[in-house]
């Protein structure tokens, strides 16, 4: 046998055993959950898988079938970014008067209308309205509903292990929305008989009409949110776990008083508001966060800037959903625990630091030349990541005859390095928001916490549209890409410079605020004390 295929077959094991034993472990503590929490699971995989795999493709077909530019691409996705950051700080009220199989119905629904005008619509202002304004919508419910769903699903001893389990599954869908992209841009593609790919964006005739291979990766997707309507019945309404992990189940709100109880909550949740927006250590909280929202706009890159630039550096066809939207997840997955268990001690703030510092200083790994790692095609290593991963060859023959842009290999290391860091920095900021929002008023503070990153979008769209258009441009005679771009590793400096503010703020900032914390406290006890 040779050595990768035996390296390979010892990965694949490796890898599928750990994953089993991990899920295996959550769900044996998960064994007296209703039976509700598991359709909600297998209903998450189908949906993150649907939406990875979309939300990849979102400023390729803007631009490819919508007539976007650069520019206008990243303001378009910025737009509906923010739109989508505004529906998630009030979704809160619907959920807890509807129940969570209306609410999941609801948010399905508007998927659904979402999808299937994107695969037919390409008129910029028509999309959004019809497209864009229903998904944000549709996906804005997810993410507070399964937290809600899990918490009534599960009891105190049991509920970090079901939210454990829904991250491990969340990105598992990514990974497998990744493959998907990879796949079905490879499959409707227009290639030559050597099998170069000419252009990826071909496209299939479906039913008497023309759907460009981004369409049809949002056909695909509304037949996977119609498995996901049907799958949204067989979950009930009013289900919990109570305390002694016995299953009720509890009479559904009547329409007329959901109505009411909408807006009481809604009239209540503004007056929380007004008084929360105008304490002092609020803004020292909002303050914060904002220092972390510079390393968290390479997340926002590596979904909407990441694709153009792979396509224009490394050439159609290339493995974007693989080196990022698969390796990112599946290296989450493994690094979360291990970094949770060795880190446990130190404080959430120090990791922050330490995190965001790996994250940021990544970038700058882009701008490595990627000639110095081009040794690296021809070897073990080269046929491991090329043939039987990524399956750009059949054979080392065939790769060494065509072999790929060795850019992959410093993208690839610089996608590794960043997702340690992610794994330091990404769930302690989780917690860290939790941590410092005051007894009583947590949910307020963790619903506007999405203030700083709500406000960046109005700059980190445009500037991933300029990024891409200054430095890897489109030929202005043929309107596709360019023989080659010098300067493409411009991309990362800019992005590696902004985002590494985040530590160096952190580091600076940290003596100042433990003290306003410290502040605040004795504020609050002589506060009660005078009560």
């Amino acid at each position: 046998m040779k050595p990768a295929d035996l390296i390979t077959y010892t990965l694949l094991a490796g890898g599928a055993t750990a994953l089993g034993v991990t899920i295996w472990s959550y769900a044996k503590g998960l064994k007296q959950s209703p039976r509700d929490m598991w359709f909600l699971f297998i209903y998450k995989i189908v949906e993150y898988s649907a939406y990875a795999a979309m939300n990849m493709a979102l400023v390729l077909w803007l631009s490819a079938d919508c007539g976007l530019g650069d520019i206008a691409a990243g303001s378009y996705i910025a737009g509906w970014s923010m739109l989508l950051s505004i529906v998630n700080m009030v979704v809160g009220a619907l959920l807890d008067t509807l129940g969570v199989r209306k609410t999941l119905v609801i948010s399905v629904v508007f998927l659904i209308i979402a999808r299937l005008f994107m695969a037919f619509v390409v008129n910029p202002t028509a999309v959004f309205i019809l497209g864009f304004i229903p998904m944000t919508i549709g996906f804005a419910i997810v993410a507070p509903l399964v937290s809600v769903a899990i918490k009534r699903y599960t009891t105190k001893e049991t509920t970090a292990l079901g939210f454990g389990l829904f991250y491990t599954l969340m990105n598992l869908g990514y990974a497998v929305g990744g493959i998907f992209f990879d796949w079905i841009r490879d499959f409707y593609a227009l290639k030559d008989a050597s099998g170069k790919v000419l252009n990826e964006n071909a496209g299939t005739v479906l039913l008497g009409m023309h759907f460009s291979t981004y369409q049809m990766i949002f056909v695909f997707g509304l037949g996977a949110t119609l498995i996901s309507l049907l799958i949204t019945f067989l979950i009930r309404d009013g289900v919990e776990l109570d305390d002694k992990g016995e299953v009720v189940i509890k009479p559904s709100i009547k329409h007329g008083s959901v109505v009411a109880a909408v807006r009481h909550t809604t009239v209540e949740t503004g007056r929380t508001i007004v008084r929360v927006v105008s304490e002092k250590y609020f803004w020292v909280f909002i303050g914060l966060l904002a220092l972390t929202v510079p390393v968290r706009t390479v997340f926002f890159h590596f979904h909407y800037t990441f694709p153009k630039y792979c396509l224009r550096v490394l050439g159609e066809g290339a493995k974007i959903g693989s080196i990022y939207g698969v390796l990112n997840p599946v290296l989450v997955v493994l690094l979360v625990p291990l970094v949770a268990y060795y880190s446990k001690k130190i404080s959430s703030y120090k990791m922050m630091i330490y995190g965001a510092t790996v994250s940021s200083l990544s970038c700058f790994i882009a701008l490595m030349p990627g000639e110095w790692f081009s040794s690296l095609t021809n070897s073990v290593l080269g046929e491991l990541v090329f043939i039987k991963w990524l399956g750009m060859a059949p054979d080392m023959s065939a790769l060494a005859a065509a072999p790929p842009s060795p850019v992959y290999w410093p993208l690839m290391l610089f996608i590794c390095v960043f997702t340690v860091g992610e794994a330091i920095w990404s769930p302690r900021l989780m917690q860290f928001t939790a941590e410092i929002a005051p007894k009583g008023k947590e949910g307020t503070y963790i619903a506007l916490s999405v203030l700083p990153w709500f406000a960046s979008k109005f700059f980190v769209g445009p500037m991933s549209g300029l990024l891409v258009k200054a430095y890897t441009p489109l030929d202005p005679l043929t309107n596709k890409a360019m023989a080659a771009y010098p300067d493409h590793w411009k991309v990362w400096l800019w992005i590696g410079g902004t985002a590494v503010l985040t530590p160096i703020s952190l580091l600076i900032l940290r003596k100042w605020f433990h003290a306003q914390k410290t502040a605040d406290m004795q504020e609050e006890i002589v506060d009660e004390n005078a009560e």
